[in-house]
């Protein structure tokens, strides 16, 4: 999306190798009537591409004599933000009981990457036939949901007159969470740190997810048991509960809820038993952890910006020692790596409009180096068609620009900063800005680059560096802050890291999208660290 207007709130985004699951849902409008006698008997096929070949994942079942098909059959497919995932949902009309497709009538396909499907969180598009023309006025509507439960419940306990345990003291109480397991035993969830030498322990909040406390269900019984804590390993059991979430959630900051801690053996033999003391829930609260598809199915934009060096160390681009040399396949290691960002990136934009910028190189007609210059000529609109207006622009704009230096980078990383930074006087996780910056060697400004990075991390936005050719690359180690934290030359310290450098020459002799995968591995769980650090919400998230 173009960085001129304010996005309207499109149409739900987590960790690390963003690998989730995505439950696809499929309707089918107006589609062609292939039966004489009757409608269309339709189901849906989904393929993915796999080597360059569609592969069959799943059918959904036959609608019975219906033109307008809602399938009660979903598809269940494992996301990964850092591939192109290529789909394709092909429609039949069911006239046998074959399994084979070819003995079926076919009515139409689409084909999209799950990338577009759950950006736009509802696609509906024309079925085309096999010549590419329109099937009929078939339509066919995808809709994305993410399936998990991303709920965490926060609980603060407390403790009064618990059993004394110890011979010469008071106990050293502790609490464990059990629900039942699949084999109807009790399998622990989570365990509360001790509180030595007291009958009335206050224990430190703690949160879990729900699904790890009680499977999501809010009813399900759970149990709490109640130790005092031996060295030597050997507990001693103070006493028990049994409850559920729901009850659990009646705590409430002003009104908390008490429970009576049991031991079972104790009141058998005590007539005058009353329990082994109070277990307190302070506060219960339930809170969704967002994940990185959330924000994306809550209409979070990915604005990608390309920066590339054309400083002379790359050599004469007309001469096939050129790192800017664009061979007879019409590439090179900058297009490769614009190509490899690009085509992932691109899915989660809506208007696919993004600013490619150049730096070290002086321009026509006074020859003015420039360090932040529209590589289509034209600075009041930067923005190129796609990844194809980028490559069209990259390759135009070579034969007018003469390679010069230094290598500075802290002019583009404050161009896009400044449009992050205008992105957060909206208070909403409606945009995350991402720039690419394709370089052949050492940074010149390297204090004024680590201070704008340092600033940087505070935006929405992540910095992504490929070094192309064969340099020494230690500079860029050291701004991608994976073995320490960044400082700026004045001693600030990056909030996060936002920088992840790779060198090209690690891809060579692999396949493309191997690059993209360690490009943009971390690009997830920074997004979400950024929004959940500004306590922002997906745009349409619902209560928890």
């Amino acid at each position: 999306m173009a960085y001129t207007a304010p996005p309207s709130p499109p149409g739900p985004v987590g960790s690390q190798y963003c690998v989730c699951k995505v439950e696809l849902s499929i309707c089918g409008q107006n589609l062609l009537d292939r039966d004489v006698t009757s409608k269309s008997d339709p189901f849906c096929v989904l393929f993915m591409e796999v080597n360059g070949k569609w592969v069959e994942l799943d059918r959904t079942e036959t609608a019975v004599n219906n033109l307008n098909p809602a399938f009660a059959k979903k598809f269940i497919i494992d996301y990964h933000f850092e591939e192109v995932q290529k789909l394709k949902f092909a429609l039949f009309d069911q006239d046998k009981s074959s399994t084979q497709l070819y003995e079926h009538d076919f009515l139409g396909e689409f084909s999209c990457t799950l990338g577009t499907i759950v950006s736009s969180k509802k696609v509906t598009r024309t079925l085309l036939l096999g010549n590419g023309k329109p099937a009929g006025k078939g339509m066919i509507t995808v809709a994305a949901q993410e399936l998990s439960d991303n709920r965490v419940i926060t609980l603060s306990m407390a403790g009064r007159k618990l059993d004394k345990k110890d011979l010469f003291g008071k106990s050293d109480p502790f609490l464990e969470f059990y629900k039942p397991g699949d084999d109807g035993k009790w399998m622990l969830v989570h365990r509360t740190e001790v509180i030595k030498y007291t009958l009335d322990p206050v224990w430190k909040p703690f949160t879990v997810p729900l699904v790890s406390l009680c499977d999501g269900e809010m009813e399900k019984m759970i149990k709490v048991v109640c130790y005092d804590y031996d060295s030597d390993g050997g507990h001693d059991f103070i006493g028990e509960f049994q409850t559920s979430v729901a009850r659990l959630c009646e705590a409430q900051d002003a009104s908390p809820l008490e429970l009576e801690c049991i031991n079972p053996k104790k009141q058998k033999k005590k007539k005058n038993y009353k329990n082994s003391g109070i277990i307190i829930v302070k506060s219960c609260k339930i809170t969704r952890d967002f994940s990185f598809l959330d924000y994306i199915l809550g209409g979070c934009q990915l604005m990608f910006t390309v920066g590339i060096d054309f400083t002379a160390s790359n050599g004469n681009p007309q001469e096939p020692s050129s790192l800017h040399y664009i061979n007879p396949l019409g590439t090179n290691e900058y297009l490769s790596a614009i190509w490899a960002v690009g085509q992932i990136i691109q899915d989660y934009d809506s208007d696919k409009m993004f600013p490619a910028l150049g730096f070290g190189a002086q321009l026509p007609p006074d020859w003015k180096v420039s360090h932040e210059f529209a590589i289509n000529f034209n600075p009041r609109n930067p923005f190129c068609s796609g990844v194809e207006g980028i490559v069209q622009a990259y390759s135009a704009c070579l034969p007018h620009i003469r390679f010069y230096g230094p290598t500075n980078f802290s002019p583009i990383i404050n161009h896009v900063a400044r449009f992050a930074a205008q992105a957060t006087q909206q208070e909403t996780a409606s945009q995350y800005f991402i720039l690419l910056i394709i370089t052949d060697g050492v940074i010149s400004d390297m204090d004024e680059t680590r201070h704008a990075v340092v600033q940087a991390s505070k935006l929405p936005m992540s910095i992504i560096i490929v070094g192309v050719g064969n340099a020494d690359f230690a500079a860029m180690e050291f701004l991608d802050g994976d073995s320490r934290v960044l400082r700026s030359h004045t001693g600030e310290e990056a909030v996060r890291d936002i920088v992840q450098f790779v060198p090209f020459r690690n891809f060579r002799n692999v396949p493309k999208e191997t690059l993209a995968k360690a490009v943009l591995a971390e690009l997830p769980q920074q997004v979400v660290q950024y929004f959940k650090h500004q306590n922002l919400p997906p745009i349409n998230s619902e209560p928890a």
